[in-house]
C-alpha cells in the first residue's frame, strides 16, 4: 500500500462536500465589508458600486447556472453565452472598482475635497471670521 493512499483518501472525500454552505458562510464577510467600506467617508463611492455590483454577478451567476442546467442539461461553463452574460457582470464590477480607486489615486475628487483629506465625520459650517 502506498504511503500516499491517505492522501488520495481524503480528496476523494474532499471532493464529494457539497460547496454550497461555504459560499452562503462566505457572503457574511462580504456583506460586513460592504457595510465598513460605505462607513469610510473616504472609501471611492464608484469602487463602493463595483464592489456592490459583485453581488448581482454573483445573482445573475446562479440564475444563469440554473438555466444551463434546466434548458441546456449543462453546467454554466459550457453554455457559452450565458457564461459570457455573467462574466460580463464581473468584468463590469472590477472596471468599476478600478476606475474608482485609480480616480482617488490620481487625486481627481467628484467632492472637490482632496483625496485623503475627507473628515471622518461631517463638521459644522463654520463661520467666517470678520476681516
Amino acid at each position: 500500500m502506498s504511503a500516499t493512499l491517505p492522501w488520495a483518501e481524503w480528496f476523494e472525500r474532499l471532493g464529494g462536500v457539497d460547496p454550497a454552505p461555504f459560499f452562503v458562510l462566505s457572503l457574511v464577510p462580504y456583506l460586513a465589508f460592504l457595510w465598513w467600506a460605505r462607513q469610510v467617508r473616504a472609501f471611492p463611492r464608484l469602487a463602493l458600486q463595483g464592489f456592490r455590483l459583485t453581488l448581482v454577478f454573483v445573482a445573475v451567476t446562479i440564475a444563469a447556472a440554473v438555466v444551463a442546467k434546466a434548458l441546456y442539461g449543462r453546467q454554466l461553463a459550457d453554455v457559452d453565452p450565458l457564461h459570457g452574460g455573467a462574466e460580463a457582470f464581473l468584468t463590469l464590477s472590477n472596471l468599476l472598482v478600478l476606475l474608482g480607486f485609480r480616480t482617488r489615486q490620481t487625486g481627481a475628487s467628484t467632492s472637490g475635497i482632496p483625496p485623503g483629506t475627507r473628515p471622518a465625520v461631517e463638521s459644522p459650517a463654520q463661520p467666517t471670521a470678520a476681516r
